[in-house]
């Protein structure tokens, strides 16, 4: 039975090294990864293992790129992507084709599938929904994180990302549309990953707000950090 998991969040920020700094200070976390191939598209980026998921934090490097563009919807820092890993991705892009989801990127590297869905069409955060070869192990490849993710994953403090907030102007009709397009459940607008469950409220912007991780602590359980204006909960 195929599955679909949450693999990654994207923050956006105008300023990339007062983010990754937060990170550290509030959870323990270490950059893994900066890609230098996300130059193509005027940014800068760094990548930090949450356990087996990942945050990721892009800035623009040059004006008329998409992450100036949510910086500016937004009015500011916040949240951006939501990044999901199948197991089958031909099935994943059968679907989003039959509903008439427009992608914005659609490629293969390596063996590495991204398809990276409008938001136009989907409403809400930005979704894409990968595939990475050998990554049905959690601990495995996960190609945007780099080649060795594994030795700067810090697991004081937290250890998985359980659930994302996503606002939006109209919950009940994105949380059907993404139910669509994934092809799982949704029920109180909260759609049920394989790993973590995506939770829709209300807003009137469309963005990633908030952030569930599971504490290693327990003591530390309930702690709330605003990190790049996303609200980041130790649960």
């Amino acid at each position: 039975m195929s599955w679909i998991r949450l693999r990654q969040i994207a923050l956006v920020a105008r300023d990339l090294e007062a983010v990754l700094r937060d990170l550290h200070d509030a959870l323990d976390l270490e950059v893994a990864y900066r890609d230098p191939a996300v130059d193509a598209f005027g940014l800068q980026n760094a990548v930090l293992p949450v356990g087996t998921q990942f945050i990721e934090v892009v800035s623009p490097t040059r004006d008329g790129t998409a992450g100036g563009r949510q910086l500016e919807r937004l009015g500011g820092d916040g949240g951006y992507m939501v990044i999901c890993h199948t197991d089958d991705h031909p099935m994943a892009r059968r679907r989003v084709q039959d509903l008439g989801v427009r992608t914005v990127v659609d490629t293969e590297d390596h063996g590495y599938r991204i398809m990276q869905l409008h938001p136009s069409d989907t409403g809400v955060s930005f979704l894409e929904i990968d595939f990475q070869p050998g990554g049905e192990d959690a601990e495995g490849p996960w190609m945007p994180a780099g080649p060795n993710w594994q030795r700067a994953c810090r697991t004081d403090v937290v250890n998985g990302i359980t659930a994302v907030d996503v606002q939006c102007r109209d919950p009940e009709k994105s949380a059907a549309r993404w139910g669509e397009i994934t092809a799982l459940d949704v029920a109180d607008r909260v759609l049920k990953l394989d790993n973590a469950t995506v939770i829709f409220v209300d807003g009137p912007l469309d963005s990633l707000v908030g952030v569930t991780l599971s504490a290693t602590d327990s003591t530390r359980a309930g702690e709330r950090h605003t990190i790049a204006r996303v609200t980041f909960t130790l649960g």
